[in-house]
């Protein structure tokens, strides 16, 4: 897969994809990152790429020009794999649902909005979709475009060591948006804090069973937003046992509807 990152800073992402899964995914030519100075697209001296708004305000705007051209330099002819992402705290927030979609492609041209904001028939007319990474506002795109490079990364095979981390971690279920579970590692007892039994007795099936309800609880009590979305958990299921009595004279034990002079019980365990 190969990212491209469209942006006025391009020594900005020196340090991030320089380090972790990310580098190396790259080095192993799993994936490849291209960063464009939007710069290069422009025609005067000073290298303009931001003009005053229409209508007045405070604060200037990234020209069009400059980034029609760019990514029709880019890319020529665009083709159905690869997608044009602008990055802008307009967009729709950006979640695992959305870093598995963008997974599927082959090209991502991510465009680093800056200042106050972007051209609007950018969005229009040259991005394929806007996408905000959360409900705030940053100085620009470059620490989004980090963002969505290494999620989207680390759900490619053969990027994490463990294919199994990206399936058990928070948010891993579309079906059900769950935290992940509480983890735990040496020692058993840190200043007096234990961990819990069920991790340490090897039954595989009571951990399961215990990670599926702390993960509830988790989710419950740091992001009720998710938690009121989750189906209501089925309540435990009652079985039925019918009360024993011991016979006199004897070491048998007898249903107690067998013993002379009783009705039958039944208890709910």
């Amino acid at each position: 897969m190969i990212f491209r990152i469209l942006t006025i800073f391009p020594e900005f992402f020196r340090g991030p994809f320089e380090h972790g899964v990310v580098a190396k995914a790259v080095e192993a030519g799993i994936l490849r990152i291209e960063v464009h100075n939007l710069r290069d697209w422009t025609h005067d001296r000073h290298k303009t790429v931001d003009d005053r708004p229409f209508g007045g305000g405070e604060g200037m705007v990234l020209k069009p020009g400059p980034l029609f051209e760019a990514v029709e330099a880019i890319w020529p002819q665009r083709r159905p794999q690869q997608r044009v992402v602008l990055l802008s705290a307009q967009g729709p927030v950006f979640n695992q649902a959305a870093a598995r979609r963008l997974a599927g492609y082959e090209e991502l041209l991510l465009v680093c909005g800056r200042y106050e904001g972007v051209d609007e028939r950018v969005a229009e007319h040259l991005a394929d979709e806007e996408i905000s990474i959360g409900d705030f506002v940053l100085s620009g795109g470059e620490l989004a475009a980090a963002v969505i490079v290494d999620s989207v990364a680390r759900l490619l095979p053969g990027v994490l060591g463990n294919e199994a981390s990206a399936i058990r971690e928070s948010f891993s279920d579309p079906a059900a948006v769950l935290l992940d579970c509480p983890q735990y590692t040496r020692p058993a007892e840190f200043r007096g804090w234990k961990v819990p039994d069920v991790l340490l007795n090897g039954n595989h099936a009571e951990i399961e069973k215990w990670r599926r309800q702390a993960a509830l609880e988790k989710t419950a009590r740091l992001r009720p937003d998710l938690a009121q979305a989750l189906p209501a958990p089925e309540p435990a299921k009652k079985t039925r046992h019918r009360a024993k009595t011991r016979v006199a004279g004897g070491d048998e034990t007898r249903p107690e509807s067998e013993t002379a002079g009783s009705e039958t019980k039944e208890v709910l365990l």
